[in-house]
């Protein structure tokens, strides 16, 4: 079974009272003695709703794995709900669609009843009020027509609806989805976020991962400027800016003068993990 398709097996760390959902505080990460991520600090509040964003080769999808507990870090400290990672039933983590086998031969119902085995435990068969669970995700996500049809057969953005539905019958309480809107139409990533609207009113805390500005910043409470370091972490309207874009991105902002009201332009250019995406910011 491909490792993205495996549910990770959780101990059940209590969590403690009052604690942010995610703690990371001075966390370095280095593969082949190269540094993807360095020194990273910042906290993430219960039911908050966070973009992470950032160019190829920022460390976002190295950061969502040390979170999860996928890979170990050099040095530093990762607490979710006051605890280290790789005990939590509560994580559900979503890697980019390139990362998954799609020819695996499971059933779109098999991929969201993997989200219960932290519940059910190693060995032991679900039982009816976890099909219950499943097929209640499943409908809340619109998917439960497709139950019974290949998860290869399906489109990108009804993919990304069964691994949202997943999360929802694992009943995570943090959820890492890593560029989930990428090469999808403008209808299904608007799925997407009714869908996030779903699990923050369930209390669910979600990073996310994403190349589009503009989404971003209409859509999430929190947005973190990545380049291997934090270069900024706050509200949109405070971080979303020409300093810090100019510093997160480097060479792939232009500040353009143009003869209108706006006194200049900003064009960035980035390239995602599928193809060429451009995003434009008027200051």
């Amino acid at each position: 079974m491909p490792d993205v398709l495996k549910q990770l097996t959780y101990s059940h760390h209590v969590h403690a009272p009052d604690a942010p959902a995610l703690d990371v505080r001075d966390l370095v990460v280095s593969y082949n003695h190269v540094l993807a991520l360095d020194h990273i600090t910042f906290q993430v509040a219960a039911r908050e709703r966070v973009a992470v964003v950032g160019p190829n080769g920022a460390g976002k999808s190295t950061l969502f794995k040390a979170i999860s507990g996928i890979i170990r870090p050099v040095s530093g400290e990762i607490r979710i709900f006051g605890e280290p990672p790789g005990g939590h039933i509560c994580i559900a983590y979503v890697p980019q669609r390139s990362q998954i086998d799609w020819n695996f031969p499971a059933t779109v119902a098999d991929v969201v009843m993997m989200g219960r085995s932290g519940k059910i435990g190693l060995f032991r068969w679900p039982k009816k009020r976890d099909w219950e669970i499943v097929h209640d995700a499943l409908k809340q996500v619109g998917m439960a027509d497709l139950k019974d049809r290949q998860i290869g057969e399906l489109s990108g953005g009804q993919q990304q609806r069964v691994f949202l539905a997943r999360a929802l019958a694992q009943e995570a309480e943090l959820l890492l989805l890593d560029e989930p809107f990428t090469g999808l139409d403008a209808p299904s990533q608007q799925a997407i976020l009714d869908i996030l609207d779903l699990v923050k009113a369930r209390g669910v805390t979600v990073l996310v991962s994403t190349h589009d500005l503009d989404l971003a910043a209409q859509h999430f409470d929190q947005m973190m400027l990545l380049n291997r370091r934090v270069v900024a972490y706050g509200p949109p309207a405070q971080i979303f800016n020409a300093e810090t874009l100019i510093e997160a991105y480097g060479g792939h902002v232009h500040a353009i003068k143009l003869e209108t009201d706006i006194p200049e332009e900003l064009v960035l250019a980035d390239t995602c993990c599928e193809g060429p995406d451009e995003h434009r910011w008027k200051k």
